[in-house]
């Protein structure tokens, strides 16, 4: 009835674990709970939210997570409810093995904040593990003559659970000549032994078959059981003696497989086999009977499994030396591992970003990252540093964590991408190092406006050229990246004449090709100054202009005009007088022609269509005269017209090939023989000047045109352009007309 009372089903245990699962607080940021072992995946563990002050939903929203360091992960957290779950079967011996308390400590990370809080989880033992012993079968010698209330040592058992789970008690089969006794407790475990209840008679009964059975105090009872073969000896009277009680020893957890740690030696003063000394390891925990191996004759202990200080540092082993007669004696052996600097730094990048805006303020966090290093002491000490020349600073923050972070802004048009390499070493001799490397890219700013080769531009468009030609393209680049460096081209507004400019420009806002929406004509427009505005696509936009320049070019498409001798309005023919004594080479007249056009194209040269005498009057080809003009009129270097006079060196006094010079001189022609024609006074407005200089400016004067004016004929006179000016300036014509004759003949019409 009282066992009945005490037993409670695993569901009731599961539920008062869950009761027992309540938040504890302590120190900083630290959580606590409990759970019990063997749980299914998704047991409640506590609700994590609610003791983080959150909602459910706001685990995913502020990315609050479970930060691992290479242990497998055993807790998740139910992103619905805000719980703490188990994440698979939790095995506390696993884990923890004969510990009384089961700790495990997590971190949880609340990345928007970068914040950690630790956590506490104890894992509750529950009875799943039943008492076992090593041996398969134990056999125990015992003198005939040992006296009753003599005391043998029985194997112990194992039960890996803690509490009330564990190993509680033993039980003998019963028999007439053994009874069971449990000694004192020796390092928490309950030593049980065999007692002699009566006189052996090895002749009667040579050896005894009990049963020892191991009990734990679980629900329901586990247990186990070994046989015990006792066989009945002769006399041996003196018990194997070692020569320590405890044999202590330190050992590097880097010694290799094989390596003898210490000799154990006990002796026995009798003779034969009674005094013949075996040995063996005592109640030895599974771990250590893995990685250590005793020779049964001669008491060398060695090495037969990896040492791992960073596991187990400490070892305590109890030894038997047990004589042919039966009769044994115990030591105990205490090995202390002594670490080693076996272990490399590990670096767990707990947070990162692949990538930060250009120009982003000093102190931008890049990275979290833990450092970790399972040495002790000096060994496990540890340095985490980056390159030098990096324009990043690694912070020490919570524990082990540091971050990392800049310490300038970055220009992503000096550097796009950074390879930052993480060094962690500890203060070991000779120390180790790890090394991890976090890729970083440096995302476009609009920093940079799009810029011109040249700071401007000439163009050229020939006159009369069709609607809509394509006739220049400028080109400005931007050193920014995607949408920030997409340059759209546009005309800076401006009027031309009174119109906008965009009736006569355009341009394409991808290419930057200029388009020419008019037929542009010399005569009226010789060049056009505009400004193209290039602009990218970031916010804001940033932008930058350019000037230029276009010049239309001439195309002979006007006619020549003639100025003199002008037609008669009334439809008649003109009539020029000449004298009828006139001599071959007789100057009767001038004619007198422009075009409108410039260059080239208005250099005229002069025929005769018609004649009634063909043979009688001839024309000047280039001078429109019946004899040539004076071959002296050329003149130097400095003379010829034009900006400088930087026409070639030669001296034959051509006319000038820079197309605006050559205008301007034409101009000037045309208006100086337009006077002639009406007999304006400006010919005489200044002496040499033709009134040149106040048409044009006073550096025009004759020294920059050939003094065509001894070549013109005056109708109604028998003076020329010369002669009249000179009488104008109260001057004697010049003598000499080049090939000019006159006659004292009459003159005849």
């Amino acid at each position: 009835m009282a066992n009945q009372l005490l037993r409670l089903d695993r569901s009731g245990l599961a539920l008062l674990y869950i009761f027992l699962g309540t938040l504890q607080e302590f120190g900083a940021g630290q959580i606590r709970y409990s759970v019990p072992e063997e749980t299914d995946k998704g047991f409640f563990v506590g609700n994590i939210s609610k003791d983080l002050r959150l909602e459910p939903r706001e685990l995913a929203e502020r990315r609050v997570r479970i930060v691992s360091r290479g242990r497998t992960q055993l807790f998740a957290l139910h992103p619905r409810s805000g719980s703490l779950v188990t994440a698979g079967r939790i095995d506390r011996e696993e884990l923890c093995e004969k510990a009384s308390s089961c700790f495990l400590n997590m971190e949880i990370l609340m990345e928007d904040t970068l914040k950690i809080y630790g956590v506490e989880v104890e894992i509750m033992d529950i009875n799943d593990n039943a008492p076992s012993f090593r041996e398969e079968e134990v056999e125990i010698k015992i003198n005939e003559h040992a006296t009753p209330g003599s005391r043998f040592p029985l194997p112990n058992a194992r039960d890996p659970d803690v509490g009330m789970n564990s190993l509680q008690r033993y039980q003998l089969n019963p028999n007439s000549y053994f009874s069971l006794q449990v000694g004192g407790i020796t390092d928490g475990a309950k030593n049980p032994e065999l007692v002699l209840e009566g006189t052996l008679d090895r002749e009667k009964e040579a050896a005894h078959l009990l049963l020892l059975t191991a009990l734990d105090g679980g629900d329901p009872i586990r247990q186990g059981t070994v046989p015990i073969r006792v066989v009945v000896a002769d006399v041996n009277d003196h018990t194997p003696k070692f020569t320590q009680s405890v044999y202590r020893v330190s050992v590097p957890e880097n010694l290799s497989s094989g390596s003898r740690v210490l000799m154990v030696n006990a002796t026995d003063p009798d003779e034969g086999i009674n005094g013949e000394v075996v040995y063996s390891f005592r109640d030895m925990e599974s771990k250590a009977s893995e990685i250590f191996q005793l020779d049964s004759r001669t008491g060398a202990v060695s090495i037969q499994g990896p040492l791992d200080f960073e596991k187990y540092r400490f070892y305590e082993i109890e030894i038997q030396g047990q004589d042919g007669g039966g009769l044994w004696t115990t030591a105990k052996m205490l090995i202390t591992v002594v670490d080693v600097n076996d272990n490399a730094p590990e670096i767990t990048i707990t947070s990162s970003t692949d990538s930060v805006l250009e120009n982003s303020p000093p102190g931008t966090v890049i990275a979290l990252l833990n450092v970790q290093d399972q040495d002790s002491g000096e060994n496990g000490q540890v340095s985490c540093f980056i390159p030098n020349n990096l324009p990043f600073n690694l912070e020490k923050t919570y524990g082990n964590y540091y971050k990392l972070i800049t310490n300038r802004a970055l220009d992503r048009e000096q550097v796009q991408s950074y390879n930052i390499t993480l060094t962690a070493t500890d203060h070991g001799s000779p120390p180790l190092s790890t090394k991890t490397q976090i890729s970083l890219n440096v995302a476009d700013d609009n920093d940079n406006p799009p810029t011109f080769a040249h700071s401007s531009y000439s163009a050229y468009i020939p006159e009369n050229n069709p609607r809509g030609a394509s006739f220049f393209s400028v080109t400005a680049l931007d050193l920014d990246s995607r949408e920030n460096a997409q340059v759209t081209y546009s005309l800076v507004q401006d009027t031309i004449q009174g119109a906008p400019l965009s009736s006569y420009i355009s341009i394409n806002s991808d290419t930057g090709i200029l388009y020419a929406l008019c037929s542009f004509d010399y005569e009226q427009f010789r060049d056009l100054q505009l400004q193209v505005m290039a602009q990218d696509s970031g916010d804001p936009p940033l932008s930058s202009n350019v000037s230029l320049n276009i010049f239309v070019l001439d195309q002979n498409d006007n006619t020549p005009e003639i100025l003199y001798p002008a037609l008669p309005t009334d439809g008649s023919t003109g009539v020029e007088l000449a004298p009828r004594s006139a001599e071959p080479g007789y100057l009767v007249t001038k004619v007198v022609a422009v075009d409108r056009d410039s260059g080239q194209n208005a250099w005229l040269s002069y025929r005769l269509l018609k004649a009634s005498e063909p043979g009688l009057f001839t024309v000047g080809l280039h001078t429109g005269e019946q004899a040539p003009p004076n071959t002296d009129w050329r003149f130097s270097q400095a003379q010829r017209p034009g900006t400088s006079g930087s026409q070639n060196g030669d001296e034959t006094g051509t006319w000038p090939n820079n197309q605006f010079d050559t205008e301007m001189l034409q101009a000037m022609i045309l208006a100086s023989a337009s006077e002639a024609a009406d007999g304006s006074s400006t010919l005489g407005a200044g002496a040499g000047t033709m009134g040149l200089s106040a048409r044009y400016g006073p550096q025009f004067t004759l020294q920059h045109v050939p003094d065509y004016r001894q070549n013109v004929y005056i109708p109604g006179s028998n003076a020329t352009l010369t002669n009249a000016a000179g009488k104008r300036d109260g001057k004697a014509p010049a003598g000499g007309n080049g090939n000019k004759k006159k006659s004292g003949k009459k003159e005849k019409k």
